[in-house]
């Protein structure tokens, strides 16, 4: 990521801080840079090692807090490898406007964060998880069959323990209970959640968020300037799509902290110059590891972080073919956090893993395609082949060329297009019903991807999107100049093509149902690469201004400049300043709990129940709970026969089977059950959900629960 300028032998002095001589002025800058990157280490390495802890049932709180610590201590220790490039320096009025800036969105974005617990979307499936590990220790988690009725309840056809984002896995006879994310977010979130509970815990993310901002505002107080850093982080943290997964516990919030500071020290390293012999070249390859280290580290928390490894190894390879030997601990760290992402997730998340098979067996063949053709290419590089003359005198204009024409198909794409999956699949089926709520033709196969430059658009304005495309043909047409003419490495060249990739890759194929404004969190390196360009040209901007009319002319054309991105994205995001997902969850939580008594068994019987109350009632009340498949509630006398089975089991054991229903209390009635009372009636207001236009509004979520039992 970068400022926008035409090209030359050599960049502006405003590009990075090594470019222009070395500043007396007090440089704030390496110590931030430290924080960052000391706290995006310590979420990585906290995940793996905790992970560990988990699978044998011993992440206790005592456990956590050591694990905590010593991860800490470690992850200071790492931050001391980031090198630190001599230029401009990031003085105190640049650094306390960022962290100023940082700190406003934190607050912000905490006191308007969300309270999704029942896991109807990932935020609440990740903070179910959370409070299960935390309360049980250990993932999967085990469950005693005695508990809920003995062996036979799940060997009996219909009855389960799964429930959405929670799968069954075992036997009946020793069954487990297997969170459907990567383990990461719930490790970090559960040390909130011993220290005070679910407060913490909803605010843990702002703070994630906040950090990731620092790291992205540094980054461009490195390659644009630093009094441009401000503006930047502030605008990200403003722009809704990011605001919203702040606001929840959602893994986006992680992941943009350890890709930030990925990013950050993968900038910090190719500002470092060359890398010389004996100290320095040890020192710059440790960096490289661990800026590897934290890109492909994202696998903790976000298997799909693949993506972003997969672009690496391009960028790899055409610093090894310009003799940056450092590109090669940077793939040793990406490749060995990444493959270890993939062993936790075998050992701890092998369900999910087959359930997005489809989209992630293709992912990792294009890793192979690419890392196989990057190999070749380096060969034959040092080998000596290089590009025909004629090519390499025109790559410049024909990188910024092929930039341009890419960024004009892609908003197109909806005149000539319409993508489309298995209707059969079950996000169809799910986008099928919306479309016949909103009124729309029903079609459930659209998956919307070709809208998706639409998606970008509704939060930042068009005028953004294109002084961001602009700016990226510039920047390419740079890379193009470098490649050529030799010279140092652009310091925002790696990161620049490693974001502009995987956003690329987004738009394309988004890969998740376009349910707005859930969908819109798959913007995660989208969005603020393309605020961090638009920033970068309106810097750029005011410099061509300075030099041709004066500092006035200057000023007016960063406030315009600044303004055409800023006004469209504080328009979008002020319809959602101030609101709060579901809030009154936790107290809809607490009040369903307070239903039950010592003993109880709960059996979910309608759809709503299952989805939203039966982990709730396991992980959050501490009650055993089953729940009926779909196929058996197709039938209420199967259910009736299956819950009188259920309920003899349980009293033979000494407790008492209770029937809970969300959807109306005729589901109850109509087994015959004895003692319906509501137990629960209250309204919270819950996201929108729309497919083809920028949600406005938060919509009512009317909670009703019903309990009963057993007829004799």
């Amino acid at each position: 990521m970068g400022p926008a300028y035409e090209g030359g032998d050599r960049p502006p002095d405003t590009v990075a801080a090594v470019e222009t001589p070395t500043s007396t002025r007090p440089d704030l800058a390496p110590a931030l840079e430290r924080l960052v990157v000391a706290a995006a280490a310590w979420v990585v390495v906290l995940g793996f090692v905790g992970s560990l802890a988990a699978a044998v049932g011993a992440w206790t709180p005592l456990v956590g807090v050591v694990v905590a610590v010593v991860s800490a201590a470690g992850a200071v220790a790492v931050s001391r490898w980031l090198p630190r490039p001599s230029g401009r320096a990031m003085g105190p009025v640049a650094a306390a406007a960022l962290v100023l800036g940082v700190v406003a969105v934190t607050l912000w974005t905490g006191a308007t964060h969300s309270e999704q617990v029942m896991p109807r979307r990932d935020s609440a499936s990740y903070l179910q998880a959370t409070i299960y590990l935390a309360e049980t220790g250990s993932r999967p988690v085990a469950v005693d069959a005695e508990t809920i009725g003995g062996p036979e309840t799940l060997a009996e056809d219909g009855l389960t323990l799964e429930a959405p984002a929670f799968y069954e896995i075992g036997s009946p006879e020793e069954p487990q209970v297997q969170p459907q994310f990567m383990p990461g977010p719930a490790l970090v979130y559960s040390l909130p959640w011993w220290a005070g509970g679910a407060t913490p815990v909803l605010w843990a993310p702002a703070v994630a968020g906040g950090l990731a901002l620092l790291a992205i505002g540094l980054l461009v107080s490195r390659v644009v300037a630093p009094a441009a850093a401000a503006p930047a982080a502030v605008l990200v943290g403003a722009c809704f799509p990011w605001l919203h997964t702040a606001r929840s516990t959602y893994s986006e919030p992680l992941a943009g902290l350890t890709l930030g500071a990925g990013f950050l020290a993968l900038t910090l390293l190719a500002g470092a110059g060359e890398e010389g012999e004996g100290g320095r070249a040890r020192a710059l390859r440790l960096a490289a590891l661990l800026a590897g280290g934290l890109v492909g580290g994202t696998s903790i928390v976000r298997i799909d972080a693949l993506r972003e490894t997969m672009l690496l190894v391009p960028v790899a390879a055409l610093l090894l073919a310009r003799g940056r030997g450092w590109a090669k601990p940077l793939l040793v760290g990406a490749s060995v956090t990444t493959l270890a992402g993939f062993a936790v997730a075998g050992a701890m998340s092998w369900r999910y893993l087959g359930e997005i098979g489809g989209s992630l067996v293709p992912l990792v063949g294009l890793v192979v395609l690419m890392s196989g053709a990057s190999w070749w290419l380096l060969r034959r590089a040092r080998a000596g082949m290089s590009l025909p003359s004629g090519v390499a005198r025109r790559l410049p204009d024909l990188l910024a060329g092929a930039v341009l024409v890419v960024g004009v198909l892609l908003p197109l794409r909806p005149l000539v297009m319409t993508t489309r999956q298995d209707p059969m699949d079950p996000g169809a089926m799910y986008v099928a019903r919306m479309q016949a709520e909103l009124g729309l033709p029903i079609d459930g196969g659209r998956t919307y991807a070709e809208h998706s430059v639409d998606w970008l658009a509704w939060w930042v304005g068009p005028a953004a999107l294109a002084l961001a495309l602009l700016a990226l043909a510039v920047l390419f047409r740079r890379l193009g100049t470098w490649w050529t003419r030799g010279g140092d490495l652009p310091v925002w060249g790696a990161a620049l093509v490693v974001t502009t990739g995987s956003t690329l890759l987004t738009l394309v194929r988004p890969g998740i149902t376009p349910d707005h404004p859930w969908a819109d969190r798959r913007l995660l390196v989208a969005l603020p690469l393309a605020l961090v360009l638009a920033v970068a040209a309106a810097w750029w901007g005011a410099r061509q201004a300075r030099q041709r009319w004066g500092r006035v002319a200057a000023g007016g054309a960063l406030v315009a400049l600044l303004a055409a991105t800023a006004v469209p994205t504080g328009l979008a995001t002020w319809p959602h300043h101030d609101e709060r997902v579901e809030a009154g969850g936790l107290a809809a939580a607490e009040a369903y709990c307070d239903a039950f008594e010592p003993g109880d068994v709960v059996l979910a019987v309608d759809d709503w129940a299952v989805n939203h109350w039966t982990q709730v009632t396991r992980g959050m009340c501490g009650v055993p709970s089953v729940a009926t498949t779909g196929r058996l509630r197709d039938d209420p006398e199967q259910v009736l026969a299956a819950a009188r089975r259920l309920d003899e089991r349980v009293r033979a054991r000494g407790g008492q089977l209770v029937l809970v229903a969300h959807r109306e209390p005729a589901t109850l009635r109509d087994l015959g059950a004895t003692d319906v009372r509501t137990v629960l009636d209250t309204v919270i207001m819950e996201d929108p959900h729309v497919l083809t236009e920028r949600p406005e509004e938060l919509d009512p979520l009317r909670l009703v629960v019903w309990t009963g039992h057993v007829p004799r």
